[in-house]
């Protein structure tokens, strides 16, 4: 009984840190799990996808983005690393333009296709999961641009307050 008590306890105090709510990466273009529209892939306009993020956790100091595809040929393709998002970003816009800094101090690294920003879905078989995971941090990262996905997540180590992810299928 007292251990029930406790557990309670535990999850009524996190539910008043968190406000209850669960940080999220969302797009208007496409449901989670649902199909991302031809636009943002190499089949069409190739302009990154338009994402609403919420419920950002008190105390984060920057976000971080990453979007892979883990069905690749190869093994895991990274498609776009953006940083250094002040808290206060709520979303990005379609068509994020591929550069190495942005405004407000955001920073764009290097995807898998050896270019800066935003590459889009392109599967060559068959098709393939988009995983686009949004982490909220406790410090600004002192990185340059263009860094690569590896470098972001050594650099996130013991700094990350709460991760969201959002999953989309891209067609053949």
């Amino acid at each position: 009984m007292r251990f029930l008590v406790m557990i309670i306890a535990w999850v009524m105090s996190m539910t008043l840190l968190t406000g209850g709510e669960k940080m999220f990466v969302k797009s208007p273009a496409f449901e989670n799990g649902g199909e991302i529209p031809a636009k943002y892939g190499c089949h069409g306009e190739d302009v990154s996808i338009p994402l609403e993020f919420g419920n950002i956790p008190d105390g984060t100091k920057s976000l971080a983005l990453i979007m892979e595809d883990p069905d690749a040929p190869m093994g895991l393709f990274v498609h776009w690393v953006i940083y250094n998002m002040p808290a206060t970003v709520r979303g990005l816009p379609e068509g994020v333009p591929p550069a190495p800094e942005l405004e407000y101090g955001i920073r764009q690294g290097i995807n898998d296709f050896g270019k800066i920003g935003y590459g889009g879905p392109c599967p060559p078989d068959r098709p393939h999961r988009y995983f686009i995971r949004l982490f909220a941090l406790d410090v600004p990262l002192p990185l340059e641009p263009g860094i690569d996905r590896n470098t972001l997540l050594a650099a996130m180590k013991d700094h990350l307050l709460a991760e969201a992810e959002l999953m989309g299928i891209y067609p053949r």
